[in-house]
C-alpha cells in the first residue's frame, strides 16, 4: 500500500494552546513511516509545518503520490500531544483538499479521547486512537479498520470503535531518519535560553510515557505507561543527527528519568540537549552528570509551592519546597537554563510566590507565573469535574477554561475565542 503521512501547516490565532508555536520534527510520523516500511509499503512524509508548505499544495503534493491511504495528524508533533491544540481547525481544512479514493486517517490526542467526535469534526475514514506508530501499519496490512485495535471508523449510520487507545511497543524502535533539506531548515532549539551555536536542531524521544498520574497531565489516552528506548538505537539515531551537523537536540520525554549509561554515551558525543524532569526524582550526583553530557536546558515539573498543593495535584513528591529548591539551585551549577514549572490554582498565596520566585532568580533559576491549565478531556482533571469525555468534551472544556480565567499563558498573543467560533470552518 501506498501511505501519505501529512503534518498539516499549523496556527494558532486565538488558541489557548500552550505549547511552542515553532515547527518540530513530526515524531510520530517518523515513528510510523519506519513500521510501515517493515511492512513492505511505500510512503510519503510531507511536512507543512517545518516546510511552510501551505494546505492546498500540501494536499497536491500528497496526491501526485497517489496514496491509498492518508493519513494527518491532529496535534503538532508527539511533543505536544499533552497539550495539543483544542481546534481542529487546521488539520480539518487540510482533510477537505485531500478528496480522492484514498483512505483518511486521523491520528492524535483528539481522536484518542474522543474518537466519535473526531471522525464526526474531521470527516475521515478512520481515526486511530494512541500511538498509532504500529496501528498505521496494521491498517495498511489489513485494509479496512473492522480488526484493527483502537480503530474508529463510520459503518453505515453507526460509529464502530473497536477497543480503546493502544500502546505502541516504543522500546525497540529503530533509529529514526530525516532528508537532510529537513534538518538544514529545523534552526529551532526548543526550550533554550543560552547562547546557541549556529547549528540545527533536533527532537529526540528517549522514552515514552510517565510512571506518575499527576491530575492536570492528559496522558491517559496516548503516551501512558512508561517505557525506555533500547539504547544501541537511540545512539545510532543522535549520531545521524549529529552527522547531519544537528548542534542541540531536544529529549521530547514524558518526564526524563536519570539513566547513567545514556549520559555517560552523551558526555562523550559533540552535542547539547534539553530535558523536561522533575528535580525530586535526581541526587546532586546526577544533576552534575547531567549537566557534565551536555544539558543546557531543564524544565522540572514542580507546580505548586505547599505539601497540600502537591498532594492535590498528585504529584507524590517526597521532597519538601526547602529540598526542591535546592536541588533546583544545585541544578544550576553546571546547567545554563534551569527552569521550574508553577501550576496556577485557586488559593495560590501571591506573595508567598512571587518571594520564590524572586529568590530563585537571584541564583540564577528561572520559576514562571504560574499558569491556568486547560482541563485537557485526557487527563484526570476532567474526569474528576464532568466524568468520561463525551461528544461535547473539548467545547465544555474549553468554555470552562475562558470562563475561569482573566489572565492566560504568556504565550497566548490575544485573547482566545471559544472552540465553536475557532472551528467554524468545520
Amino acid at each position: 500500500m501506498r501511505v501519505a503521512l501529512l503534518n498539516p501547516p499549523w496556527r494558532f490565532e486565538h488558541s489557548i494552546y500552550f505549547g511552542c508555536r515553532e515547527p518540530h520534527l513530526p515524531l510520530e510520523l517518523a515513528c510510523a513511516k519506519v513500521r510501515l516500511e517493515q511492512h513492505g509499503h511505500r510512503t510519503l512524509t510531507l511536512d507543512g509545518h517545518l516546510n511552510r508548505t501551505e494546505a492546498a499544495e500540501l494536499a497536491t503534493q500528497a496526491l501526485e503520490f497517489r496514496p491509498d491511504m492518508i493519513v494527518v495528524s491532529t496535534a503538532p508533533s508527539y511533543l505536544f500531544w499533552r497539550c495539543a491544540p483544542p481546534e481542529l481547525t487546521v488539520p480539518g481544512e487540510l482533510i477537505r483538499l485531500l478528496d480522492g479514493p484514498a483512505m483518511t486517517v486521523a491520528i492524535g490526542p483528539h481522536g484518542s479521547s474522543t474518537p466519535r467526535t473526531a471522525l464526526r469534526k474531521l470527516g475521515v475514514d478512520v481515526v486511530l486512537q494512541g500511538e498509532p506508530d504500529e496501528s498505521i501499519a496494521e491498517l495498511a496490512d489489513r485494509g479496512a479498520a473492522d480488526r484493527v485495535p483502537g480503530a474508529a471508523w463510520h459503518d453505515g449510520a453507526t460509529v464502530r470503535v473497536n477497543g480503546g487507545p493502544q500502546a505502541a511497543s516504543f522500546v525497540d524502535l529503530p533509529a529514526l531518519s530525516w532528508p537532510d533539506s529537513w534538518i538544514a531548515r529545523h534552526r529551532h532549539h526548543h526550550h533554550r535560553f543560552d547562547s546557541a551555536p549556529d547549528a540545527p536542531g533536533a527532537e529526540v524521544e528517549a522514552s515514552r510515557g510517565c510512571p506518575y498520574a499527576c491530575s492536570f497531565c492528559a496522558k491517559v489516552d496516548f503516551r501512558d505507561s512508561y517505557r525506555r528506548r533500547e539504547l544501541d538505537a537511540l545512539l545510532r539515531e543522535i549520531d545521524g543527527l549529529i552527522a547531519q551537523g544537528v548542534g542541540y537536540i531536544y529529549f521530547i520525554d514524558e518526564i526524563f528519568l536519570p539513566q547513567r549509561p545514556l549520559l555517560e554515551a552523551l558526555r562523550d558525543r559533540p552535542v547539547q540537549f534539553g530535558v523536561q524532569t522533575r528535580v525530586d526524582l535526581w541526587k546532586p550526583e546526577m544533576l552534575d552528570l547531567l549537566g557534565a553530557a551536555g544539558c543546557v536546558s531543564v524544565e522540572a515539573g514542580v507546580e505548586s509551592l505547599t505539601p497540600e498543593g502537591r498532594e492535590a495535584l498528585d504529584k507524590k513528591c517526597r521532597l519538601s519546597t526547602e529540598e526542591l529548591t535546592a536541588r533546583l539551585v544545585h541544578a544550576r551549577r553546571s546547567i545554563p537554563f534551569v527552569q521550574a514549572n508553577l501550576i496556577k490554582s485557586a488559593g495560590d498565596d501571591a506573595a508567598m510566590i512571587a518571594e520564590w520566585r524572586s529568590g530563585l532568580q537571584q541564583q540564577g533559576v528561572w520559576a514562571n507565573d504560574p499558569v491556568p491549565l486547560f482541563p485537557y478531556p485526557s487527563s484526570p482533571d476532567y474526569r474528576r469535574l464532568w466524568g468520561e469525555p463525551d461528544d461535547d468534551a473539548w467545547e465544555r472544556a474549553h468554555a470552562h477554561y475562558l470562563a475561569q480565567f482573566d489572565r492566560f499563558s504568556e504565550i497566548q498573543e490575544a485573547r482566545p475565542l471559544p472552540l465553536p467560533e475557532l472551528e467554524a470552518s468545520l
